[in-house]
């Protein structure tokens, strides 16, 4: 069975429009609690009178977050699944909670990095991973159906929990060093107006950081506006204007992060993967580290100089965490900021990737600086080039010359990638080496290429 509505990171859109609409999230409500109650009676664990399937739910800021949990509160009640609700809540507080609380459930309404206009909802398993595919897939299956309510003794009961914030608040700190704390040190943290604007500074600020907070005042509307880890410039001009020791900024739902040093210097997802991988090293050892097609060819290098294996997944968390339980490893992440540390939590989490590089700092008595001056990442140009769906640039006689044309010039000192866009009808061209002039004129050729043959 093909997948019409979840994509790699659960079922995202614009809000108003399918699949993020009040009905439809009505009956993906009951359409997963479905599954869940016949799962639950396949493992014979809502026998006759026994207890039914438990959901979180969680949200992040987003105004369209109450209707939608409204109608995914009502779903899966009518199939008969107690639902326990939240309120704002990072996403991977949702996934931990769901672990510690034992619940059969997560659900994250969220369009994470994206503009307060969509929004989006995912799933996690019992464990706190990311719901597997066959169930994706089942629940997808159910959306066919015709939807019916149980009968009023067999609905599921819904109750908030209040303390929600408080418990993964502790579980953020339970991550740093027992011997460790971050007092002396000043930090600007940007929450993006999102999910971690009431848990993030509370988290820096009870391991002893002085904490100068941005991004803080959610209204339904400015979720990632100017703000957050796809828009670092608040936070840098925040670091320069507090004279902090340096930033961190989470995105809309907290599970990304970039951080920003005192000099108000910008470190992305390879960087900070590095800092954690070079930490560890230097603390027993690493397996080996999980990245994707994205991530830059200098941290690979940079890696294999420290002696640590190094494979591509293709983008998206899921698919890193999905090499990193094959191959046993326990660290990997994404450009972006998606940084999984598997010792540490299920899924990517940006307040504990955060403390896993302040950590590391704190350790070695170091900065962002001077701790990854052996990494220089090559220039990498990304060019979005819209095509009609379903094109492919394998077939395109021009597109392949240029893209051989392209990878003979750069030699071993570059990459050349070529990628369809999973959410939207976009090829992405991206180009990395050494020379930045270089890069960019092979980049524009071969988006060039590509638009004359689209």
């Amino acid at each position: 069975m093909n997948r019409r509505y979840f994509g790699t990171d659960g079922v995202r859109g614009r809000v108003g429009q399918t699949p993020i609409t009040p009905d439809f999230v009505l009956r993906l409500g009951y359409a997963a609690g479905e599954v869940l109650v016949r799962r639950a009676r396949m493992r014979g664990s809502a026998s006759k009178g026994g207890e039914r399937p438990a959901v979180l739910i969680g949200k992040d800021t987003r105004i369209s977050g109450y209707m939608l949990e409204a109608s995914l509160e009502a779903g899966l009640s009518s199939a008969g699944v107690d639902v326990v609700l939240t309120g704002p809540l990072p996403t991977p507080a949702v996934a931990y909670l769901t672990r510690a609380l034992r619940l059969q459930a997560g659900i994250v309404i969220s369009a994470s990095h994206n503009p307060f206009e969509d929004n989006g909802i995912k799933f996690f398993a019992s464990d706190g991973a990311k719901l597997a595919d066959e169930v994706e897939l089942e629940i997808e299956a159910g959306l066919a159906h015709t939807m019916r309510c149980n009968e009023s003794a067999k609905l599921g009961k819904a109750r908030r929990m209040d303390d929600a914030a408080g418990r993964y608040i502790e579980f953020c700190k339970s991550t740093f060093p027992q011997n460790l704390d971050l007092r002396g040190m000043k930090i600007v943290v940007d929450c993006a107006n999102g999910a971690a604007y009431h848990v993030a500074p509370h988290v820096l600020h009870e391991l002893g950081a002085d904490v100068e907070a941005i991004g803080v005042s959610p209204d339904g509307f400015n979720i990632n506006d100017a703000v957050g880890a796809t828009r670092p410039k608040a936070l840098q001009e925040a670091v320069r204007k507090n004279d902090a020791d340096l930033g961190i900024a989470l995105d809309g739902d907290g599970d990304r992060l970039v951080m920003v040093d005192g000099e108000g210097t910008l470190y992305d997802g390879d960087q900070l993967l590095y800092v954690i991988a070079k930490a560890r090293v230097r603390n027993g050892g690493v397996a080996g580290v999980a990245g994707t097609l994205m991530t830059n060819l200098a941290l690979e290098n940079a890696l294999g100089k420290l002696g640590i294996p190094f494979a591509r997944a293709k983008v998206g968390d899921r698919y890193v965490l999905e090499m990193l339980q094959s191959k046993r490893w326990q660290l990997g992440g994404e450009n972006s900021g998606h940084i999984i540390c598997l010792d540490k939590h299920t899924t990517g989490d940006g307040i504990v990737s955060a403390l896993q590089v302040l950590s590391a700092l704190r350790t070695q008595r170091s900065t962002l600086d001077a701790y990854t001056r052996e990494l220089r990442l090559y220039p990498q140009v990304l060019i979005n080039v819209r095509v009609q769906r379903g094109y492919d640039w394998q077939k395109k006689p021009a597109v392949l010359k240029a893209k051989q044309t392209a990878e003979k010039t750069l030699g071993r000192n570059g990459r050349v990638l070529l990628r369809a866009s999973g959410t939207e009808p976009v090829l992405r061209v991206m180009v990395e080496g050494k020379d930045e002039t270089k890069v960019r004129a092979l980049a524009k050729t071969l988006a060039a290429a590509v638009e004359a043959g689209r």
